[in-house]
């Protein structure tokens, strides 16, 4: 039985892909479980449209995320701190703090904290080069400064 998979499904295929399988997994499983639908004609023709569309969006998203990644490379953040004379911070600066700081920046999109590719906060006095993964392809690294703050 020929089936077009509608999403993916493990040890089989990805979604859109063409399937050969037995009639009783076809029949029993994936089309009761909406996973797949039967390969013929018009939905074939369906599947290669819904494939083009995916392959158009992914293409602006990656594109989309080009752009951004080019507005924060042009971008330094410097947070002002109180650190001891080790240079061992009071506290520390956060991913939420660094997310804050970039959106009131003059970026045109908000940079979501998820983004950040920030494993634990920033300690120390410094420049650190923080990555932003803005899609699976694009990751840019955002210049953070941390200095002594006066007074």
């Amino acid at each position: 039985m020929k089936l077009i998979l509608k999403q993916d499904v493990p040890n089989l295929g990805g979604a859109g892909e063409v399937v050969q399988v037995k009639d009783g997994y076809g029949r029993n499983y994936l089309l009761p479980q909406g996973l797949a639908y039967v390969a013929s004609a018009a939905n074939m023709k369906r599947a290669e449209e819904e494939q083009q569309r995916t392959q158009e969006r992914l293409r602006r998203d990656f594109l989309e995320a080009r752009r951004r990644a080019s507005q924060i490379e042009a971008l330094s953040l410097t947070f002002d701190v109180l650190a001891g004379e080790d240079g061992k911070l009071f506290g520390s600066v956060t991913a939420a703090e660094i997310v804050d700081r970039a959106n009131e920046a003059d970026l045109d999109f908000e940079l979501e904290r998820r983004t950040l590719q920030l494993d634990e906060p920033l300690k120390a006095l410094g420049v650190f080069a923080v990555g932003v993964r803005l899609h699976p392809e694009v990751e840019v690294e955002l210049e953070v400064r941390v200095e002594r703050e006066d007074g």
